[in-house]
């Protein structure tokens, strides 16, 4: 592949829901902290250039015993992170412009530990061929909408859902373009909740669902360590 592929991978949330005072991303999984075993599987991929977002505090710790301790050569900095998730990417995709800049990116939340060669290879293939995509599951469950009060409302098509992962892939200059709108529109920020949005809502782009990894778990809460731990042991 002769385009350049990078990938922001965030570790600056504070995890407020793990209730822990380490936060999420470096808590130990199996022996060794949360975040490594995303940027181990960034690492063994076709991705050229890692961006690692974290917050003020935990950049010299994850430069020290993150990066340099694990040996991953492909990390190229560790920048601060922003008050939100969005900031933070945004700060990532900033990053790469200091030096040059990728043809494609993707972004990673950290805390998902699971990540895998392929779900990664097909987020690059499906960013390559439709300029933005996203790996996504088919939801499981049946779906309920509530009104104000808490009653269901609507029942979605089962058949038409599906469950957003990261990594989420995109041409690079089409989701920095689409981050510079969105952060110069405060009032269009609050409804954002990924990077697909940001590049459906302010640049009118389509953005195609690829197959991801059901083991691919965001660990958020407590009862989801011991659940990532089984799934790394199997």
């Amino acid at each position: 592949m002769g385009e350049k592929i990078g990938a922001v991978v965030l570790a600056a949330g504070q995890g407020k829901r793990m209730g822990t005072e380490v936060a999420k991303q470096f808590l130990e999984l199996e022996g060794k902290p949360l975040i490594t075993y995303a940027l181990e599987a960034f690492e063994a991929s076709p991705v050229n250039e890692v961006i690692l977002v974290t917050g003020r505090d935990q950049i010299a710790y994850c430069q020290d015993q993150i990066v340099k301790a694990f040996g991953f050569s492909k990390v190229a900095a560790v920048v601060c992170g922003g008050r939100e998730r969005y900031h933070s990417v945004y700060e990532g995709l900033k990053a790469f412009r200091r030096g040059s800049a990728p043809d494609y990116v993707l972004i990673h939340d950290g805390a998902r530990p699971l990540v895998t060669d392929q779900t990664i290879r097909r987020t690059i293939c499906g960013a390559v061929r439709y300029g933005a995509c996203v790996s996504a599951v088919p939801v499981k469950d049946t779906i309920k909408v509530s009104d104000k009060e808490g009653f269901a409302a609507e029942t979605p098509d089962r058949r038409r859902l599906w469950q957003v992962q990261t990594p989420q892939a995109f041409r690079y200059e089409l989701v920095y373009q689409a981050y510079e709108k969105m952060l110069a529109d405060p009032g269009g920020q609050e409804r954002i909740t990924d990077d697909a949005m940001v590049v459906e809502t302010f640049l009118g782009e389509r953005v195609k669902l690829i197959d991801g990894d059901y083991q691919n778990i965001k660990v958020t809460t407590p009862e989801d360590l011991p659940i990532a731990a089984a799934l790394l042991r199997g």
